[in-house]
């Protein structure tokens, strides 16, 4: 089965889902769901990963395609990844299925 999507999940520090999407719509990316959250990390993962863990977040979630996946990731790693005030991480995920897409129109007749 030819996975067809993908679906990526940010999480940023709050107030950075503008840079996420700013960086993913020019890696290809045409929208994405912002939802608010909380962090839990602890003191000791503070100083394991060098950082300074805000317990606001946010995680955007974009539906894409799957051949877009690669450039969408690296355009998020330079734009807020730890190293980045958002200090964001991003990961993929395969779709099995989904609906409700509007796909550009084909020359192919139905």
């Amino acid at each position: 089965m030819e996975i067809k999507y993908e679906v990526i999940f940010c999480i940023v520090n709050e107030g950075f889902s503008e840079a996420v999407m700013d960086a993913a719509r020019r890696a290809g990316a045409t929208g994405g769901t912002v939802m608010r959250s909380r962090g839990t990390a602890n003191v000791e993962s503070e100083k394991i990963f060098g950082i300074t863990v805000s317990p606001q977040k946010e995680i955007i979630m974009m539906l894409v395609d799957a051949s877009l996946r690669n450039d969408i990731l690296h355009a998020l790693y330079k734009a807020i990844g730890l190293d980045t005030p958002g200090q964001g991480i991003a990961f993929a995920l395969p779709v099995d299925e989904a609906v409700g897409i509007s796909l550009p129109p084909t020359d192919k007749p139905e």
